[in-house]
């Protein structure tokens, strides 16, 4: 069994940056793809980033590219997500999820372990 907690979201303004942190424990952090997901009121959850176990392949939906990165640190059984240029859209409840299947999945039914989420606000 896995844990995830991720850290504080926050208020930002527009075009600020924020980065969110997940720790991970009771399992081996190094067996897990792990991505980052979020859900806005009244919306579905839905795929922000994933990173696979090495941190060699990363995948991003076509609305962060470029200004969000995903990046893990097996050491510490971290995974981050550096937000950059953030706008009011991506105001949402951020959550980390850990995969431990083969290859790295987009869709949040394949995860198998999810944190608590945190709040994310971007203020126009």
């Amino acid at each position: 069994q896995v844990q995830l907690v991720e850290s504080v979201g926050g208020l930002v303004q527009a075009g600020g940056s924020l980065r969110l942190s997940c720790a991970a424990s009771g399992g081996t952090f190094s067996s897990y793809n792990m991505g980052w997901f979020r859900q806005a009121p009244g919306n579905e959850r839905v795929f922000v980033a994933a990173i696979s176990r090495s941190g060699a392949r990363t995948y991003y939906t076509d609305s962060v590219k470029g200004r969000f990165t995903i990046s893990r640190d097996n050491a510490k059984n971290t995974v981050y997500l550096q937000m950059n240029s953030l706008k009011p859209e991506d105001t949402a409840v951020y959550y980390c999820a850990a995969d431990r299947g083969g290859g790295i999945n987009i869709g949040s039914s394949g995860y198998d372990y999810w944190g608590q989420g945190t709040q994310v606000t971007v203020s126009s």
